[in-house]
């Protein structure tokens, strides 16, 4: 079976050449044939020589052109010269595992038009990577007041908490438009209905644009668990300082394409009108660690850098851990000196207990200027 890939990348060929090296590992042990695309949409001396030692051909598009416009021209040419009927297309920051596509692969033979794999964020798999948040006017607006209150956190984190648990416990493939852009697999009739990513969103909601166009267009989409990869999350994003300008624009811009204008003009209102409340504190996770005492197990332990608690990756625990819980240290050494908070769930999906992670846990700084990390 051939598969053609397209990986777009910015100022990180290292991780685009682990991802390749993944990739083939897994085509080579499924029986697939790739062909790859690596669309370099920023590099210096250094990284285009690296990327051009690739097995995949690098193309040069002579700008930035976003993600949607890395992902349409790679698409384009591969179409252009190629029989594969399958297509997927990724960021630099992902690993596949072993059989991830083949189990995407599966999931298209069997009617999909596209689906994507279960993330975890680390190396380990110890914390699974929340689906793609739910798109709508209730859940847009619940998540601007979240920020206005508890109660409202509350009741924004138990919604949610729905939908991600929905995708956590899947078994098998699963009838989902919450699909990371990070790594979609679809086929190529699928592409050619549905047409191009949407250019007007230099980065971010390209995808979700997409599969909600998919959706309307009447094509299955599969959450597919057996797929499994990692996500180094946001190792691209972090290298363009417009990201959060970019983030903003293109939130805008789904809105108003999906939801109108007035509905986008009443959240940019209520945002500027309703006052923040800072979130009262919450007992901190100590260095050690977080024990957890006497509880009923299994539990469920999440991890978000949004004060409100959500969206979170998670970890579920069948049964007490050894010793304290703490982050794994993979985690830790990519977030060292961020805040987090962390919420303990159990089975039924409760909250038990709150609590932050910050400068407490992280440690202190050395002498030597190095960060002396807790875990």
């Amino acid at each position: 079976m051939r598969l053609a890939v397209i990986l777009v990348h910015y100022r990180t060929p290292e991780l685009a050449a682990g991802a390749v090296a993944a990739l083939r590992l897994d085509a080579r042990e499924s029986g697939l044939d790739i062909e790859g695309l690596v669309v370099d949409n920023g590099s210096d001396e250094a990284g285009r020589a690296l990327l051009a030692s690739l097995p995949f051909e690098r193309i040069d598009p002579g700008a930035n052109l976003g993600f949607a416009g890395g992902v349409n021209l790679g698409i384009d040419l591969m179409i252009g010269r190629s029989r594969s009927e399958r297509i997927v297309v990724m960021n630099p920051d992902v690993r596949v595992l072993p059989g991830c596509l083949r189990a995407l692969m599966d999931a298209l033979d069997a009617g999909a038009a596209v689906a994507g794999p279960r993330f975890a964020w680390d190396e380990e798999r110890r914390m699974l990577l929340p689906p793609a948040e739910e798109r709508s006017r209730r859940s847009e607006l619940l998540a601007l007041l979240a920020a206005r209150g508890e109660g409202w956190a509350f009741r924004a984190r138990r919604r949610w908490r729905r939908h991600a648990f929905r995708h956590w416990e899947a078994e098998s493939p699963l009838a989902s438009y919450a699909l990371s852009g990070s790594l979609l697999a679809m086929t190529r009739k699928a592409w050619e209905r549905v047409g191009p990513f949407d250019e007007g969103y230099r980065l971010y909601f390209e995808e979700t644009d997409w599969l909600r166009r998919a959706e309307r267009s009447g094509l299955p989409a599969r959450y597919v668990p057996a797929a499994e990869a990692v996500h180094l999350h946001g190792r691209s994003a972090v290298q363009e300082p417009r990201s959060g300008e970019w983030f903003e624009a293109s939130a805008r811009r789904f809105r108003e394409r999906c939801y109108g204008r007035r509905f986008a003009d009443l959240l940019a209102s209520l945002d500027r009108r309703l006052p923040r409340h800072p979130p009262a504190p919450l007992a901190p996770v100590p260095p050690q660690g977080l024990v957890l005492g006497d509880r009923s197990f299994p539990l469920w332990i999440e991890v978000s850098p949004n004060p409100a608690g959500f969206p979170a990756a998670a970890e579920r625990l069948a049964a007490p851990p050894a010793g304290p819980w703490k982050l794994p240290r993979e985690i830790a050494e990519r977030l060292a000196g961020a805040d987090l908070t962390l919420q303990v769930v159990d089975e039924r999906r409760r909250e038990l207990a709150r609590y932050s992670i910050g400068r407490q846990y992280w440690g202190r700084i050395g002498d030597d200027g190095a960060a002396r990390r807790c875990v």
